[in-house]
């Protein structure tokens, strides 16, 4: 005797290998990706690696020390006099003139200048940190620079063009420019720097002073000049202030001590805080917003 059996059409019945959520395969790239030089895919897409969060010392300048330090540099000054024409040294309308270098007569002095008024735009901030490493071993044999490369480079986090952002330029290769006698020549590599900018140099900044700074021995605070120096000095107006830590410190960072035994030699470094601030008087600014982060300074 012979069952009949119901036949079900073969769409509705899902094989036993076959999810029976429905899914898609994923589509076929028609053409390959494209290889650099490492042989790593390249996107057919930039991608930029962007910040998913606000630093902290970022967060504290915008919502306190950006206030405090405008109600700090106001100075309510009178009307002033208009600028002083700066004449040229040479006619420019001369023809034989025309493409020489017009340098002013006295120079500009721009550095005296006052600043101007202070105002929620303008109010000082902090645009970028070099980190800068003089070597004057690298002169006779460059590869005693590769300590100082792999140490920036841990200090900073920074390789060139990382997160695919093309204006980071990582730890860079400072050559002379001059000959010096028994010293440099043109093109001789003798130190190394890196520029820190957004996130990474407040990330710096703060490793500084909660981890580098209370650790030195003998150490009361960045010297600063006597009270009874003229604000209208050139170095006094510009609104860049250089730090600088013995080589002692170095063992201090959090990426150098966890594997110390990397780097058989310690470097000192100078640190230079670049601000918009200028004119006359701005390198104290400069300094009064460093103390804001809980950068010490001391008088001599």
């Amino acid at each position: 005797m012979s069952v009949a059996v119901a036949k079900v059409p073969r769409h509705l019945t899902p094989p036993a290998a076959q999810s029976i959520r429905p899914t898609r395969a994923a589509p076929r790239i028609r053409k390959p990706l494209k290889r650099d030089q490492k042989g790593l895919p390249i996107p057919h897409v930039h991608i930029i690696v962007r910040d998913t969060h606000q630093c902290r010392l970022a967060d504290h300048y915008h919502n306190t020390l950006r206030d405090d330090l405008m109600y700090m540099t106001y100075t309510h000054d009178p009307p002033r006099k208009s600028d002083r024409v700066i004449r040229p040294r040479f006619d420019p309308e001369d023809p034989y003139t025309k493409f020489r270098f017009n340098p002013p007569v006295g120079g500009n002095r721009a550095f005296a200048t006052p600043p101007d008024p202070v105002t929620p735009e303008n109010v000082i901030q902090l645009e970028c940190i070099q980190l800068h490493t003089q070597l004057g071993d690298a002169l006779g044999d460059r590869q005693k620079m590769l300590g100082a490369i792999m140490a920036l480079r841990a200090i900073s986090g920074q390789s060139q063009h990382s997160g695919g952002q093309r204006t980071v330029e990582g730890v860079q290769i400072v050559r002379g420019h001059r000959n010096i006698a028994s010293w440099t020549r043109p093109g001789a590599p003798i130190g190394v720097k890196v520029d820190l900018k957004g996130p990474k140099m407040y990330d710096f900044l703060a490793t500084l002073v909660e981890f580098i700074l209370p650790r030195l021995r003998d150490f009361h605070g960045f010297a600063m000049p006597p009270p009874s120096q003229l604000l209208t000095l050139p170095h006094s107006g510009s609104g860049v202030v250089s730090l600088g830590l013995p080589p002692e410190a170095l063992a201090f960072f959090p990426q150098i001590e966890v594997n110390l035994d990397a780097y058989p030699k310690l470097y000192g470094m100078h640190i230079h805080c670049i601000t918009n601030a200028f004119g006359a008087g701005a390198q104290n600014r400069a300094r009064a917003l460093l103390s804001g982060f809980r950068v010490p300074f001391a008088r001599s």
